[in-house]
């Protein structure tokens, strides 16, 4: 069969700005070694010939048009035009000539022009077009009329002559007759040709066409004329379908004959859309039904309004539905209905979306919905969470304004969140449907980016407080209660599937919840229990469980890492590790994975937890070195820790030390400022020639020798700042030699001018030797007069360190 997608018509300008049509060929696109570049080429298509042989030129301005008519110009008069057959031939073109030329393809023009637009120039060509004359509607030409139909498809402007042509005669009702009379004298070859006129009219799109085809009185009969497909032996029955099979089922009587014939109407519509038309469209058919489409959707919108406006209907349905005698069945069919009311209503406006669901509330769709998502019947449930889905993808607010409404009126039992996850829980199906269905529902209920807040009232903080008040417990129920034991106590593919789902929304709540579900999983250690399942036969059960543990770690918050280190909750994951052996599968990597986000977002609780606890079980791990990372973290932060020990217990001992230097002087009268600062220590050479220390006191005198470089710093930050009198409470008594008799005193320092010259003098002689001669004022020992003492009796009265 030849290929359709390149068929094309070649068109040119003529000197009277008509367009002349060249021939029909196939277009491709290649290089072209004698133009030196990527070209356009079309063959004849009934003898091969070459038509077009056109260089793409890198600055000519190409025009895409109508989706299927690409126009340029060859030189300054000579313009072109290329006419597919099939959009997705004209794209293919398209794609080539806008990658010579370095454009995007969404373009539908190459280069900036200012001459006459091409629409232009294609406008006059299609008013060039003769109209279509229509042969005879007789059985003897309907081959010819076949012909004539399909000759017409290959054009937009031949389309649009061959629909005005139709409808001006009335012809497809004259076809109808044909069909008919070829029916009532089993004219086979006959109704095949109708079969292929009937499909090319449905290819013209063209909706005025479709008000005829599809009236309560024609539209059988075109249904009749599609049943006679030549490729099949035997010809379809739909008509039979259509009048017999199908019932339509009024779960209230509807009075409008309007509304009841457009709800005819579109169910047949669909039904030859859906079924009666090719299921796999050929290229050249493909999105050229798009008309079709359009009118099913404005029908729809159509019926959902006419609906609306009778007040009395929706009234007398939502009144029946919530009757306690209404039968099961009877509350089935009126389930449907509004299913599918709900589901035309998606085909709405955004605004009037918003007022058909705010109608709806207002009847009481979700007290309904409590009532029939309880009913043991599938078809009913079904329908229901299909509802409730709507109505929740549309406007969550409206099911949690609901829900919040029954916090202090309504059992726990009875509210349509606990419904929810009940029913979420108790489905039944072995693919649990329903129950995925569900959950999506929760997971919209729960997200917080879709929660609102007013001055009045925070949506998320109310909700969120209501569902962990009254629904967390029914939620993590059947987890609980298969977690008692070291193993899950079920292994049905029913409960391990169920048990993932409720895993899935509890790892959602711990990434989007903060408060909530972290004094959820503390006060019920539901961790532990969810960790339980890491020991379950089926491996997605395996990774969701870790996959939990992961959503809780990655929040780095202290309080988890606290508690999965009290708990030694690590276990399981590396037991599951273990007993993986090292196979190179999706649950080894997703472990690892959690190990190398420990080490990589340097958490210290836990990579120390992790590497004091398990490190020589995991030392061995040599195929990845995520392990041995982590002792390597560990020990530099092991190394940090005495680093900064040691600096401490040194930086205390200077602070003990210091102060009882300073208080360790001559006690005396009291002095002036200019007299304390004579007395001073003199530097460290002369305290080596002094008598030996006092044996008492070896580990002073160790510590003080050690911290001597760090005192100096320390006194002038600590010391020589703002304050005004220095006070160690520390009674750390130092050794003082005098010539006579030693002595153990206390001075205390009342003038921090004092330490402005340091500790201890590194230049030479102490500050006591500069004086020279008598030394002035207040220079002997308590009692003294004042008197000048020897240098001699000055070395002796020079404290020293014990």
């Amino acid at each position: 069969m030849t290929d359709t997608r390149r068929r094309v018509k070649l068109y040119a300008l003529n000197a009277d700005r008509q367009w002349d049509d060249r021939g029909t060929g196939h277009v491709s696109s290649c290089y072209v070694e004698r133009l030196k570049g990527t070209s356009l080429l079309v063959r004849a298509e009934s003898d091969g010939s070459l038509l077009l042989e056109s260089k793409i030129q890198p600055d000519t301005a190409y025009q895409k048009q109508q989706d299927t008519l690409i126009v340029w110009s060859e030189g300054d008069n000579f313009d072109l035009a290329l006419s597919f057959q099939e959009k997705a031939g004209c794209d293919e073109i398209w794609e080539k000539i806008c990658q010579v030329q370095g454009k995007d393809p969404s373009v539908e023009i190459t280069q900036d022009i200012v001459e006459e637009s091409e629409d232009e120039r294609f406008d006059e060509m299609s008013d060039s077009v003769q109209p279509v004359e229509l042969p005879a509607c007789e059985m003897g030409r309907l081959e010819d009329i076949s012909e004539l139909v399909n000759s017409c498809l290959v054009s937009q402007a031949r389309k649009d002559k061959l629909a005005a042509a139709l409808e001006s005669q009335h012809y497809i009702k004259k076809l109808l007759n044909l069909f008919r009379m070829c029916e009532d004298i089993e004219n086979i070859e006959g109704l095949h040709h109708l079969y292929e006129i009937f499909k090319s009219i449905f290819i013209l799109n063209k909706n005025t066409l479709f008000d005829t085809m599809f009236a309560d009185d024609t539209i059988f009969d075109v249904v009749g004329c599609l049943e006679y497909d030549p490729s099949l032996p035997q010809p379809k029955k739909h008509r039979e379908y259509l009048r017999e099979l199908a019932k339509f089922r009024e779960a209230i009587p509807i009075k409008n004959q309007d509304l009841l014939a457009k709800i005819h109407q579109t169910y047949r519509v669909q039904y030859i859309q859906d079924i009666v038309l090719p299921t796999t469209p050929t290229v050249f058919e493909d999105n050229l039904l798009s008309t079709l489409s359009s009118f099913i959707f404005f029908n729809k919108v159509e019926i959902v309004k006419l609906i609306e406006e009778d007040d009395k209907f929706l009234t007398d349905l939502f009144k029946l539905l919530m009757d306690d005698k209404t039968p099961n069945s009877k509350r089935r069919d009126l389930v449907l209905f509004l299913k599918e009311f709900c589901n035309f209503s998606q085909n709405l406006q955004p605004p009037d979306k918003d007022a058909f669901y705010k109608t709806l509330v207002t009847l009481g769709i979700l007290p309904a919905l409590e009532i029939t998502l309880s009913i043991d019947d599938q078809k009913t449930k079904t329908a229901s969470i299909d509802i409730l889905t709507y109505i929740v993808e549309f406007s969550p607010s409206v099911v949690r304004d609901y829900t919040l409404q029954q916090a202090n009126n309504t059992e726990e039992e009875q509210m349509l969140l606990n419904i929810v996850i009940e029913q979420m829980l108790r489905d039944r199906d072995p693919e649990l449907g329903g129950a995925v269905q569900l959950m999506g529902v929760l997971r919209i209920l729960l997200d917080p980016e879709s929660m609102l807040a007013s001055v009045n009232k925070s949506e998320k903080a109310d909700f969120l407080n209501f569902f962990y008040k009254h629904s967390i417990q029914t939620l993590i129920a059947p987890l609980l209660e298969n977690t008692t034991g070291e193993k899950p106590l079920k292994e049905d593919y029913h409960t391990v599937q169920l048990l993932g789902l409720v895993l899935e929304l509890l790892a959602f709540c711990v990434e989007h919840h903060t408060y909530h579900i972290k004094t959820c999983i503390l006060n019920k250690d539901l961790l532990r229990r969810i960790l339980v399942l890491m020991r379950s036969t089926h491996t997605f059960l395996v990774l969701g469980a870790l996959r939990f543990m992961r959503k809780i770690i990655a929040l780095k918050d202290e309080y988890y890492n606290r508690y999965i280190i009290k708990g030694n909750l690590f276990a399981p994951v590396v037991d599951a590790f273990l007993r993986n052996n090292g196979r190179y599968n999706l649950l080894d990597s997703a472990i690892l994975e959690l190990f190398e986000f420990i080490k990589l977002e340097d958490i210290k609780s836990l990579c120390s937890h992790v590497v004091e606890n398990y490190g020589k079980i995991l030392e061995d791990v040599e195929y990845v070195q995520t392990f041995k990372a982590l002792k390597t973290r560990y020990d530099q932060h092991q190394d940090k820790l005495k680093e900064r020990d040691r600096v401490s217990g040194s930086v205390a001992v200077a602070e003990a030390v210091v102060p009882s230097l300073l208080r360790t002087r001559y006690r005396r009268e009291a002095r002036t400022p200019d007299d304390e600062e004579e007395m001073w220590f003199n530097d460290e050479d002369e305290l080596e020639d002094e008598a030996p220390l006092d044996s008492a006191q070896p580990h002073a005198h160790a510590h003080a020798h050690h911290a001597l470089d760090a005192i100096g710093k320390i006194v002038e930050k600590k010391v020589c700042s703002n304050t005004e009198t220095v006070n160690g409470p520390s009674r750390v008594l130092l050794s003082t030699t005098v010539a006579s008799k030693p002595t153990h005193t206390d001075v205390q320092v009342s003038s921090p001018r004092l330490l402005n010259k340091g500790l201890v003098d590194y230049d030479g002689d102490s500050d006591e030797e500069e004086e020279g001669g008598g030394g002035g004022s207040g220079g002997g020992s308590s009692g003294g007069s004042g008197s000048a003492d020897t240098s001699e009796e000055r070395d002796a009265k020079r404290p020293r360190l014990a």
